[in-house]
């Protein structure tokens, strides 16, 4: 009787389990909480939790693409929202030289994010080069934010590990050091409106600067995907005038081994419940189906099916 009782409690419990449930569980990997990375990575997981049929998704906050692509080889992320570092990744370029990622694949496409140089108020900085010797947040360890602050210091002809004292701060952090006056100067990449630029540009701490456009030159030569761009003036408090620098795309990847029909049914629950991302941050007014075309590395057969399907792509 005993093991009858007991067979019974074990067929249950693994008719119960996930393998045999038939839920997928996905997360996205994001960024730091400062900035639009994670808002809109959890904007995303309550999407697909919400409408993709035995799906359970989780936003995880990191530090960023160069994280996010670690935490996908490791296969403990099945999604992420990434940088144009993504395409470093894949092709197995700058960081990323012998060691190519083929496991990623591209999903959706988000919004352009700048480069967005900040310097302390009154601290007599006017371009990249006068960064030396001077307290810099270069971003998190591990963030894409890191990886693109280097090429542009290295563009600028600055060694970022002898000529400036680079911090390593996440979005949020940035802002606070401001505050605490324990940097000079930040380059920050993100969206236009992230949290940690609105803070200290409110709080009137901070002043914007141009990049060079002979700096900007070299860094799109080296890297095709950045874009030159321009922040429009007033974006931010204390933002009279519009401030040159570059962009990159920024893209939602998905591991390959995800199933292909899984991953169109994510596809096509983003696009149609669009208005709820935009909710989060009006930088998703950009997400479009077309922008798919401008994905670098290899679609998702599921994400192609669908833009297909919507005859985005041919």
């Amino acid at each position: 009787m005993k093991r009858s009782i007991l067979a019974v409690l074990l067929l249950t419990f693994a008719l119960s389990s996930p393998a045999f449930s038939g839920t997928t569980f996905v997360t996205i990997g994001t960024g730091s909480t400062g900035g639009t990375y994670y808002p809109v990575g959890a904007g995303f997981a309550k999407i697909w939790t919400k409408y993709v049929p035995d799906m359970k998704a989780d936003a995880q906050s990191t530090g960023g693409t160069v994280h996010n692509i670690q935490l996908m080889e490791k296969k403990e992320i099945q999604a992420a929202t990434m940088d144009n570092n993504y395409y470093n990744a894949y092709n197995g370029l700058l960081k990323y030289k012998g060691h190519e990622h083929k496991y990623l694949r591209g999903m959706l496409s988000l919004y352009p994010e700048p480069v967005q140089i900040m310097v302390a108020k009154g601290s007599g900085i006017k371009s990249i080069k006068d960064f030396k010797g001077k307290r810099i947040s270069i971003g998190a360890v591990a963030s894409g934010t890191e990886l693109s602050a280097r090429e542009l210091l290295e563009a600028a002809g600055l060694d970022p590990d002898k000529d400036i004292k680079g911090e390593n701060l996440g979005v949020g952090d940035t802002g606070s050091a401001f505050a605490d006056k324990h940097i000079d100067a930040a380059i920050m990449l993100g969206a236009l409106g992230m949290g940690g630029v609105v803070e200290p540009a409110t709080l009137g701490l901070v002043e914007f600067i141009d990049i060079s456009d002979d700096i900007i030159n070299k860094v799109i030569k080296q890297s095709p995907y950045w874009f030159k761009f321009t922040i429009p003036a007033n974006t931010y408090n204390g933002q009279p005038n519009a401030v040159k620098t570059y962009a990159g795309p920024n893209i939602i990847t998905i591991t390959a081994d995800m199933p292909e029909e899984t991953v169109y049914l994510m596809t096509k629950a983003a696009f149609e419940h669009k208005k709820d991302l935009v909710t989060i941050s009006t930088n998703m007014k950009s997400m479009t189906a077309e922008g798919a075309k401008n994905i670098m590395i290899p679609l998702h057969p599921g994400a192609l099916k669908y833009y297909k399907e919507v005859g985005a792509i041919k």
